[in-house]
């Protein structure tokens, strides 16, 4: 595997790893919540606390899988850079989401809505990849540089609420 191929897979996977991390921080979460409610290990004591804490936990592990897809193949498909630079601002807002469901539940909309957001950015930019490979294959067109140089003008755009 050349180096610059290595370098691309290994934005994705620093961004995976990231995810991971995250992951485990929400069941610690949930772990600390339980045994603060109840004192005697996990179990759901029906506290409006635990409540929030688990429910904002498995909300994020729903999406997880939806953005792990997108986030791979939009950077296997179109481009690494900004696929890992949507996919970082994707955590920053699933940890707003997550913070802001402890809180008050409308807290955690705009963290909702923002990843909805990013999630069609990734999904756009994996059509647009598989467009491409297409083109190349059936009519010798490559858009490629076109392609990457619009994902990369657009990705600074997710920033904007």
């Amino acid at each position: 595997m050349d180096q610059e191929t290595l370098g691309s897979i290994a934005l994705l996977a620093i961004v995976t790893l990231i995810s991971v991390v995250q992951n485990a921080f929400f069941a610690s979460k949930v772990e600390h919540e339980s045994k603060h409610c109840n004192g005697k290990g996990f179990q759901r004591p029906g506290s409006s606390a635990f409540d929030r804490v688990y429910t904002a936990n498995q909300n994020c592990g729903h999406t997880y899988p939806t953005f792990l897809a997108m986030l791979w193949c939009a950077g296997l498909l179109c481009s690494p850079a900004p696929a890992a630079f949507a996919g970082l601002m994707y955590l920053f807002v699933r940890q707003k989401y997550f913070v802001g469901y402890l809180g008050e539940r409308t807290q955690s909309t705009p963290g909702y809505l923002f990843g909805k957001r990013i999630i069609l950015f990734l999904f756009l930019m994996s059509v647009a990849g598989i467009l491409n490979y297409y083109l190349i294959f059936f009519f010798g067109s490559d858009f490629e540089m076109y392609i990457k140089t619009i994902t990369n003008a657009i990705s600074p755009l997710l920033l904007i609420p």
